[in-house]
């Protein structure tokens, strides 16, 4: 597997452990974190023996969000054209989004374990991810409001049909933090664990689960849940109908079928 600047990545039986690792940083996303994430998650997408994917940071924090350095060197490149400078900002966020879309659009499912800051582009991140746990203690903040921005890498687009449209709105109006319990309670994150051990055991159970279960299947109810974020039901219902009716001929149908049916463990291929 490639060496990368920005993270380690490791595959644990058919599970992809993406760490963001730069804990000397506070995780901080740098230029390295944006061009790597995009390669990272093409090779979790081209690798079938990879299933599912838990995404963590090293250290005591998930992350702090965009490397402010990162800012600066994109703020020194501008020039006195104010067209010519809204075109290149323009480019350049429409790369960033594209990272996080890497994630957000992997037909693999993606499980966030944060501990720590999880602030700004990091909560970008997070939302682009299909579950999401924390430790009791973690911090969360749309703070883009407090650098007299708006979030514009996906926090504002996916975050309401995570905690609802009122709860966004709010954190991103006030910039204020939450901890784990009230991520919980508002539905940012599914659960929560004491610490980040126990975080990162209880993450690598739920994905072991997912790994375990027809590849295939997995698929095919993570296409339908990101296909239904932007059609009507009824496009829905005909698209599930056209899908399965190729995907229920699957094998796997087969042998899950035939192991409820005997009490045993199916064993799925690639």
């Amino acid at each position: 597997m490639s060496d990368y600047q920005a993270f380690r990545v490791e595959q644990v039986d058919k599970i992809a452990h993406v760490q963001i690792n730069r804990p000397d940083k506070i995780n901080a996303m740098n230029a390295d974190f944006w061009r790597e994430i995009i390669e990272i998650f093409q090779w979790v997408d081209d690798t079938d023996a990879v299933r599912a994917v838990v995404l963590s940071g090293a250290g005591k924090h998930f992350s702090s969000g965009i490397d402010l350095t990162l800012l600066a060197s994109v703020g020194a490149q501008l020039g006195k054209d104010v067209g010519r400078n809204a075109t290149a900002l323009r480019r350049k966020i429409l790369e960033l989004q594209a990272s996080f879309n890497a994630v957000d659009n992997c037909r693999k499912p993606v499980l966030a374990a944060i501990q720590g800051y999880c602030i700004g582009g990091a909560i970008d991140l997070i939302s682009a991810c299909d579950m999401r746990y924390s430790t009791v203690d973690a911090q969360f903040s749309i703070k883009e409001i407090d650098m007299g921005m708006a979030a514009d890498v996906g926090t504002l687009q996916r975050l309401p049909r995570i905690i609802g449209d009122g709860m966004m709105r709010e954190l991103a109006y006030t910039g204020r933090s939450i901890d784990g319990h009230e991520a919980a309670r508002i539905g940012l994150v599914n659960r929560t664990y004491e610490d980040q051990e126990t975080l990162l055991d209880g993450v690598m159970d739920i994905a072991a689960q997912i790994a375990a279960k027809s590849p295939i299947a997995v698929r095919g109810t993570k296409e339908m849940i990101r296909y239904m974020r932007d059609h009507r039901v009824d496009d829905g219902l005909q698209y599930i109908a056209t899908w399965n009716a190729a995907m229920l001929q699957s094998e796997d149908l087969r042998l899950a079928m035939a192991a409820h049916m005997t009490k045993q463990k199916p064993g799925f291929a690639d």
